[in-house]
């Protein structure tokens, strides 16, 4: 059985001759695309998104932190964010580690359950 496909897979080769090396390349570019509007393109919506999101944030937002840490905003620079999670107790955090607001918090919570 193994035989048969073989020699049905070397002379189908051997009469594709030129028109073989064709049907791989476009197999090649179509897999790109694929991989392009599965894998890329959602990932670069999904960063325009985040970056939007924290453009927006101004003094007084209630956000959560990539590491777990509940605030509000006390002081926007451009690259840190002064986060109030206390009275009278303020941490100094990078802008990119701020992962979403609150209300955001909330409706996933409630999508939740």
């Amino acid at each position: 059985m193994l035989n048969t496909i073989l020699l049905q897979a070397a002379s189908g080769n051997a009469s594709a001759g030129a028109g073989s090396g064709w049907s791989s390349m476009i197999m090649i570019v179509a897999l790109i695309a694929i991989f392009y509007f599965f894998m890329i393109a959602p990932q670069q919506k999904k960063q325009k998104k985040i970056n939007a999101f924290r453009d927006s944030l101004k003094k007084g937002d209630k956000v959560m932190t990539a590491g777990g840490i509940y605030g509000r905003i006390r002081e926007i620079k451009d690259n840190y964010v002064l986060l109030e999670i206390d009275s009278n107790v303020t941490i100094k955090i990078d802008k990119n580690s701020i992962y979403q607001s609150m209300e955001d918090v909330v409706e996933t919570n409630v999508k939740a359950n």
